[in-house]
């Protein structure tokens, strides 16, 4: 029986984060540059989001540009939104008809302009499909997120007062970039590496977690539906006992 066929369709995670870790490190294996690592890198985001879709997840968080990474060459920052242009061109069409909706999370404003007007019309264009979200993280830090939520708390405070004990965890959330996307039951770090580079930091507080060895551009299929079986075979206990459950 294959991995895919051992997958029980009612407990299949509604919300997939992942981080797409190693297009870098692929590339310099293979004696490539690192924008080479990129472009491949492209190639796994769309088969996996097919992949999620079939399936019939609901959303899916793909972190895809940090804050962080625009301390990168700037080359190699270029690049990659040159890339990202290239990819909405290439894959909106494909999208839409496939009933897939496009969101972004982060510091929009930040991108550059050609850019924002590309992921505003892609944005726009699928809002009313009711498939997979597929929500880009772009230049998102979950430290930005939580500081632009705080931001807009207290503006929102000198417009109006805020009784300081209505202040829970569900007024925090709407002001939150996922302020209307469920927090993620499953994160996927690619490359081998064991952290979560400051991303959806209040988001995962209970994500099950899954580390792959392989580097993007390698991830497979398979290794999508090996990281959704082990979420499976997991006991998702939220601070109880398993004879609470």
């Amino acid at each position: 029986m294959s991995l895919q066929e051992q997958l029980i369709k009612e407990r299949i995670p509604q919300h997939v984060a992942i981080i797409m870790d190693g297009n870098g490190r692929w590339a310099k294996q293979q004696n490539k540059n690192r924008v080479a690592g990129h472009k491949k890198g492209a190639d796994t985001v769309r088969m996996i989001i097919e992949t999620a879709a079939r399936l019939e997840i609901k959303h899916l968080t793909l972190y895809a540009f940090s804050t962080e990474n625009w301390n990168r060459p700037k080359l190699e920052v270029e690049a990659l939104m040159a890339l990202l242009i290239s990819s909405i061109d290439k894959e909106l069409n494909t999208l839409d008809k496939n009933n897939i909706k496009v969101n972004v999370i982060g510091d929009m404003d930040s991108l550059p302009s050609n850019v924002q007007k590309k992921l505003r019309t892609a944005i726009e264009r699928t809002q009313r499909n009711s498939g997979l979200q597929v929500n880009f993280a772009l230049s998102y830090s979950g430290r930005w997120d939580i500081t632009s939520a705080i931001q807009n708390i207290v503006k929102d405070s000198q417009k109006q007062a805020i009784d300081p004990t209505s202040i829970n965890e569900d007024f925090i959330q709407k002001y939150l970039s996922t302020h209307d996307i469920p927090d993620p039951e499953l994160l996927i770090r690619t490359s081998g590496e064991y952290r979560i580079s400051n991303f959806l930091l209040w988001q995962l507080a209970y994500t099950e977690m899954h580390f792959s060895h392989k580097y993007w551009p390698e991830f497979t299929k398979e290794d999508f539906f090996d990281a959704l079986l082990k979420y499976q075979q997991r006991e998702r206990r939220f601070g109880k006992t398993s004879e609470q459950l």
